[in-house]
């Protein structure tokens, strides 16, 4: 039996998904068919088997009457003609039955019984004369005597038999339709997975996540399992299109970026390398911007890593405080931009709030924020800062006094190497607040950029409070 059982689940695994579904479909409406054709043949045996017995039930009510004076009666062979009974009354003692006994209709125990009042009325079938009858034996009341009434039965059983037959036509063509159903539903339930898995075996073919499935016009309402499917594999599409032009802007934009100082190094090096040849005041320019490249090219690189993590490292998270990370990084500011002056904002009942986070990079998301800030406003300007609780969530604002975002600039101001036109000929990369972002999104918390009030701009970090 295991046996047979494997073999049978190795060829379901081994057909295509259409054919067991064809398979399935069929054979439940199959059994559909048959079992409403069963159900149909048992009633119709039933009813005309019930019509022929409530028939005899009244003919031997109405022979009743009529055979009140009659004694022991002797059947005969009248019941082979159709829609004429046989009748014949049988005595409880066997003793008075006629001299010629009975011969046409089959005298038992039960009929004896029957006419004694030991037995109720009962229905049997039997042969008489070649023709198959059914027969009533029921007792006369008043008397010791139980009266039989046959009625042929062959029309019953020729009627059932041709029901029989049309019913199993009937089944067949069941069938048949169930099979033609069957394929029917499979090619067309499963047109959108064939669909679904034609456009992925044609992305991997050709690695080029532009294809898209075609979905059935209608009130998306309407969609079924299929069609939320195909619109999830779109979805999953768009997104993964995204992440290669993504990816490949990246790439692009690193190597543009990276050509620049590596081709200072390469001058700077080779000029080294003729080094007898230079003063010492040449050779300490060289020297000085090599390691300001070199520098440069170590933290770009650094920043590129740093960006394609998409996830916290989970064993660095601990609780932190983010009004003493603020303190920390405007004293670090400070001291890095001392022309400007940085102020900070706490709100007392911010003091003590703590939140899951890693310390190394909510400090970086906030130096980044506070450097930004500094690279764009005039010498001796403010960066101010503040830390307050707004709408139930943690608010963290950074403000400079410069010359703001160009409305034109703030889709982008987030994007990887983007760099307005007034910062490109300050110092950076254009990575800055790009990891900004994505170490604040990280965290489950939303960095936006807007237009100050009375110029500047202003970034607004809003991190939930656990």
């Amino acid at each position: 039996m295991t046996g047979t059982r494997g073999l049978g689940a190795r060829w379901r695994r081994r057909r295509p998904l259409r054919t067991r579904l064809a398979l399935a479909a069929s054979a439940a409406v199959a059994l559909v068919a048959i079992g409403v054709c069963a159900a149909a043949f048992a009633i119709i045996h039933y009813q005309m088997t019930r019509q022929l017995e409530l028939n005899l039930a009244q003919t031997a009510t109405q022979l009743t009457q009529r055979t009140r004076n009659w004694g022991p009666t002797p059947g005969d062979a009248s019941c082979q003609y159709q829609a004429v009974p046989c009748i014949q009354i049988v005595p409880a003692d066997p003793a008075k039955d006629p001299r010629k006994g009975f011969t046409t209709l089959p005298v038992t125990d039960a009929t004896r019984q029957v006419a004694n009042g030991e037995r109720a009325a009962y229905y049997s079938k039997l042969t008489v004369a070649g023709r198959p009858v059914r027969m009533y034996t029921t007792r006369l009341p008043g008397r010791h005597e139980a009266l039989q009434v046959a009625l042929r039965s062959d029309t019953v059983e020729r009627g059932v038999q041709h029901a029989a037959w049309a019913l199993l036509a009937v089944g067949g063509a069941g069938v048949l339709l169930a099979a033609a159903l069957g394929y029917w539903v499979s090619r067309t339930g499963l047109a959108p997975v064939a669909r679904l898995t034609a456009t992925a075996e044609r992305i991997a073919a050709t690695r080029d996540a532009r294809h898209r499935i075609e979905l059935p016009a209608g009130s998306p309402a309407r969609e079924d399992e299929i069609t939320r499917l195909a619109t999830t594999f779109n979805t999953m599409l768009a997104e993964l299109e995204q992440s290669v032009t993504a990816q490949r802007r990246l790439v692009a934009d690193a190597s543009h970026e990276l050509r620049t100082p590596l081709t200072a190094l390469r001058t700077n090096a080779e000029l080294l390398a003729r080094a007898d040849r230079l003063t010492d005041a040449q050779r300490d320019r060289a020297s000085a911007a090599l390691g300001r490249q070199l520098r440069e090219v170590t933290t770009l690189v650094n920043d590129l890593i740093e960006l394609a993590r998409d996830e916290e490292p989970q064993p660095l998270v601990e609780q932190v405080r983010p009004a003493a990370l603020l303190e920390h990084a405007v004293g670090a500011a400070r001291e890095h931009w001392p022309e400007i002056t940085f102020t900070a904002a706490i709100a007392p009942s911010t003091t003590e709030l703590t939140r899951p986070g890693v310390p190394a990079r909510l400090a970086r998301l906030l130096s980044n924020l506070l450097d930004n800030a500094a690279k764009f406003s005039p010498p001796g300007g403010p960066v101010e800062t503040e830390l307050a609780c707004v709408q139930g969530a943690l608010e963290l604002t950074v403000r400079d006094h410069g010359p703001g975002i160009r409305a034109d600039d703030l889709p982008h101001v987030f994007d990887r190497f983007y760099r307005a036109e007034s910062a490109r000929a300050l110092p950076g990369s254009g990575l800055g607040l790009a990891m900004a972002r994505q170490i604040a999104r990280a965290h489950g918390a939303d960095l936006t950029a807007e237009q100050a009030p009375g110029g500047g701009a202003l970034f607004r970090l809003r991190m939930p409070v656990p």
